[in-house]
């Protein structure tokens, strides 16, 4: 029903940047708040940084002043500027969105994952 199409990932040495979009399509009547969480072998899944429907962000600790989470509303399109990328954040990024179906019915979807690795 929805689909969500990641991209962006890939190597990069320390103190580079990426940028990942998620692309959101299918039966979407509306989206809510969208995500970035993160999984690293032997971790708990993370949430890297989350904005709602009005655009108000949060950030995890480890990512704030380096990345920058944003929305293109027009295009259900969510993004995840990555600056001075360290060794640590090499992990599985993963988008989550949820919102409401055109049957009313509530949604919460998640992207297939792209990997992120930071060489040092």
């Amino acid at each position: 029903q929805v689909q969500l199409v990641e991209s962006g990932g890939g190597l990069v040495q320390a103190g580079g940047s990426l940028r990942l979009s998620c692309a959101a399509s299918g039966s979407i009547f509306s989206i809510n708040t969208m995500g970035w969480y993160r999984l690293t072998p032997g971790k708990q899944r993370e949430l890297v940084a989350h904005i709602t429907s009005g655009g108000s962000t949060n950030y995890a600790d480890s990512v704030k002043g380096r990345f920058t989470i944003s929305r293109d509303n027009a295009k259900n399109t969510l993004y995840l500027q990555m600056n001075s990328l360290k060794p640590e954040d090499t992990a599985v990024y993963y988008c989550n969105v949820r919102g409401i179906l055109t049957t009313k019915r509530n949604f919460a979807s998640w992207g297939q994952g792209t990997q992120v690795t930071v060489s040092s």
